[in-house]
């Protein structure tokens, strides 16, 4: 029992953060938690695993084209996969289920998005990420596949990049 209690009040903080929406830690826990097998249909109909995700550092970001703050976020999405992006990161853009698919494509069109974009048309996506329900959620994998990071609502962009920074000179 004593061996699995750090494991368990990992769990518990964790969830007690996003029931306040609170940003979740996970580094100080036990070890960083592996990314949920998932596979990932986007825009153009091809497929994107979590295993593709391996050697990258990766945002994966769960959002909707009706949530306020996921499209005042998404500019800072943009700049910061620009930024990064040659150095070995990437982003992906969840939409929801509930976001009806004409107007993610208008959205990622309009804006011209530099990123994956996938659509979780039958919410296995979110629910294997641990039943993402509030938008955004987005989480940071290190190059291993491991969440390092969980964000509920926009993340703190300076921050972020430190963190990413970090991730990307780990070998």
């Amino acid at each position: 029992m004593k061996k699995n209690f750090p494991g368990a009040l990992c769990r518990a903080l964790l969830a007690g953060s996003l029931a306040f929406g609170a940003v979740a830690y996970l580094t100080g826990c036990s070890g960083a938690q592996a990314a949920p097998e998932s596979t990932f249909i986007l825009l153009d109909g091809s497929k994107q695993t979590t295993a593709d995700m391996k050697g990258k550092v990766t945002l994966v970001n769960f959002w909707a084209t009706s949530c306020v703050t996921c499209v005042a976020e998404m500019p800072k999405m943009v700049s910061t996969y620009n930024k990064y992006k040659a150095q070995g990161y990437d982003t992906l853009a969840v939409a929801m289920r509930y976001d009806p698919p004409s107007y993610v494509v208008n959205y990622v069109q309009t804006r011209q998005l530099p990123f994956k974009v996938a659509i979780d048309n039958t919410g296995a996506n979110a629910k294997a990420w641990g039943d993402v329900q509030l938008t955004p959620t987005t989480f940071l994998i290190n190059k291993r596949g491991q969440i390092v990071k969980q964000f509920v609502g926009e993340p703190d962009f300076a921050a972020l990049h430190l963190l990413i920074e970090k991730l990307l000179a780990e070998t």
